[in-house]
Order: C-alpha cells, then sequence, then structure tokens
C-alpha cells in the first residue's frame, strides 16, 4: 500500500499497547515515528531544555500560572538569563514540530495532541486503543517490574493526566469515540493481530481519502 501523505495519529491508554502498535504500523508502512523523539525535536527547535518539555508532557496543571526556568541564551555560550514560560507555550512549541514533521515527513504520531493539532489535515487517520483494565496493569506490572496495586495506581494516574492535558488543549474528550475516527480495543485481537486490523482499516481508508 502506497500510504503517503496519509497523517497517522495514536492516542492510547496507559498499558494498553498503543505504543507497540503504532510502532508496528510504522514498520509495516514504512512511516517515522515519532513519540519521545517530538520532545527532543521541539527543544532542538525552541532552543529550550528538554527537560521543560519532559517535565509537562501530556500533563496539564489545573492552574494557568507561570513557572520561572534558568535557561541558557541561545546567543552566547555562557550568557543566561531568566525567562517566563508557560505550560501553554511548551505546548505551542510542540505543536509546531508536529505540524513541520507532518508536512516533511509520512508520519506516524503517538499521543501529543496530534489528532487536534492536524485536525485541518484532509488525510488524517486518527485512532485510539484501548484495553482490558487487567491486560493494562499486567502489561505496566512486567514492564515496571511491580505489583499488582503498584501498576494499577500507575495506571489511573497516567489515564488521568493524560486525560486533563489532551481535554484542556483540545477542548474535546480524551478516549471518546466522537474524538476519533477509530477506536480500538487491544485486548480482543492482542497486540500483532490489532496492528494488522488497524493497516487493513487504513488502507480503506486511504482508498476512500484518495478517490480511489
Amino acid at each position: 500500500m502506497d500510504a503517503s501523505n496519509i497523517i497517522i495519529t495514536v492516542g492510547r491508554q496507559l498499558g494498553s499497547g498503543g505504543k507497540e502498535i503504532a510502532a508496528l504500523l510504522a514498520q509495516r508502512l514504512a512511516y517515522k515515528m515519532y513519540d519521545q523523539e517530538l520532545l527532543n525535536l521541539a527543544a532542538k527547535e525552541s532552543g529550550l531544555c528538554e527537560r521543560l518539555f519532559e517535565r509537562n508532557d501530556e500533563q496539564k496543571a489545573f492552574s494557568k500560572s507561570f513557572f520561572r526556568y534558568h535557561l541558557p541564551f541561545i546567543g552566547g555560550e555562557n550568557e543566561m538569563f531568566q525567562n517566563e514560560l508557560s505550560q501553554d507555550k511548551l505546548f505551542k512549541f510542540q505543536s509546531e514540530v508536529i505540524v513541520k514533521a507532518a508536512e516533511t515527513d509520512n508520519c506516524i504520531f503517538v499521543g501529543r495532541c496530534a489528532d487536534y493539532i492536524l485536525r485541518e489535515s484532509s488525510k488524517l487517520i486518527s485512532l485510539f486503543i484501548t484495553a482490558n483494565i487487567e491486560d493494562r496493569i499486567q502489561r505496566v506490572m512486567q514492564r515496571r517490574q511491580c505489583d499488582e496495586k503498584t501498576a494499577g495506581s500507575i495506571v489511573r494516574e497516567g489515564d488521568e493526566s493524560r486525560a486533563a492535558y489532551y481535554d484542556f488543549y483540545t477542548g474535546k474528550t480524551w478516549g471518546h469515540s466522537s474524538s476519533y475516527h477509530l477506536c480500538v480495543n487491544s485486548s480482543v485481537l492482542g497486540i500483532s493481530a490489532t496492528a494488522d486490523f488497524l493497516g487493513q482499516y487504513i488502507q480503506a481508508k486511504y482508498s476512500k481519502l484518495c478517490g480511489e
């Protein structure tokens, strides 16, 4: 399948296997997957420290307060200045990187409100991956090497953070079917078969978008 110029975004519940599914899709479509890499690119484009983006990645404080950071002055080697940056400004920097990447590469974006940022694109396919809570907890237990109670807390807190971040910046509801083209429960088919299913969906959607 030639999926050139199709933009794919993947939202996911914590522990759903969404990132693994996105990676499989990227491999099969020969796409570039952007996840953590977006933080690196945003930091480079803005001239800011990557830790600022990591600190606010897919999280949103409930206040609109500003945070004060000591940042290196771009124009000099040793000069320092004090600058105030809001989370909204960091989101703006990351959004600009997402738009730029979508214009230059065949991309799959994982999280980061990419479906909303790229909503004006006529060739956007937005997906959301969920899974049964038991499977999500088990996956987190294996990944984090923790007990079931700790994994359950990680899942709940992770979902809350992602939902607050997404809902705040998009005005939509994180994980709700109306916010995406397709929502899939990875527990039904498993990770690999879910990626196969989504590949078929993308192919069908691509044909329709391109008028084939």
